[in-house]
């Protein structure tokens, strides 16, 4: 880990309109994350943790204040920027998985290789990491199976298996164990503490597991 913040927020506000009117999910948040840090985002449910990995990750924009990638402000780049940025160094384990039921296991997998342009269709050394990958991760017997084929458990496997493919610098995990159970999480988290010890990756993790949040440097609570 660094003393340089890789990632940081400045007075970040969002809110969402509703039917029932404006809903102010995040005031004035401020936070940075340095290069090999692995911080835990804590809180209640609806206090706003998945929406701040959103804005991390520039899959959304913040009403005001911004969000800086080695002093770069993320939220200035147009969507196809932030898109070529997100498939190069970022890697996201949403909670609820968005795998695409019509691709196999090892098709959703390589689904970040696709998104890089300069690599085109992936070649035989990326569908072989794709396998090794999702071995890793105990899926390497079902890589012709469909999301809807696989339990809660093993489809938040590939998803973990499909945010690890490019190596990113920065992952961005919402509840990564959830529908796990304790043995194959810890197994899972071993790994990926140990891929980001080992290349200084960067972590972002949101739980309600005091127990991953033990294994983080720090602990960021929202109230």
């Amino acid at each position: 880990m660094t003393d340089r913040p890789y990632i940081e927020a400045e007075k970040l506000c969002k809110s969402y309109k509703m039917p029932h009117g404006v809903v102010e999910v995040l005031t004035d948040l401020s936070l940075e994350v340095k290069r090999g840090e692995h911080l835990c985002i804590m809180g209640a449910s609806g206090s706003g943790k998945s929406t701040l990995l959103h804005l991390l990750a520039g899959l959304d924009t913040p009403d005001s204040g911004e969000v800086r990638v080695e002093n770069e402000r993320l939220n200035e780049w147009s969507e196809s920027q932030r898109s070529a940025f997100r498939a190069r160094h970022v890697g996201v384990v949403f909670q609820h998985y968005h795998l695409l039921p019509d691709l196999t296991v090892l098709e959703n997998a390589l689904l970040p290789v696709r998104a890089l342009k300069t690599w085109g269709s992936p070649g035989r050394k990326q569908v072989e990491a794709a396998k090794t990958q999702l071995d890793r991760v105990g899926l390497g017997h079902r890589l012709e199976h469909r999301p809807v084929e696989l339990s809660g458990g093993e489809q938040q496997r590939l998803a973990l298996a499909r945010a690890l493919m490019n190596d990113p610098e920065l992952l961005l995990a919402d509840e990564p164990t959830g529908n796990l159970d304790a043995v194959t999480g810890d197994h899972l988290l071993d790994d990926l503490f140990t891929l980001s010890r080992e290349r200084n990756r960067t972590l972002v993790i949101v739980t309600h597991d005091p127990r991953l949040a033990e294994r983080c440097h720090r602990t960021f609570h929202l109230r």
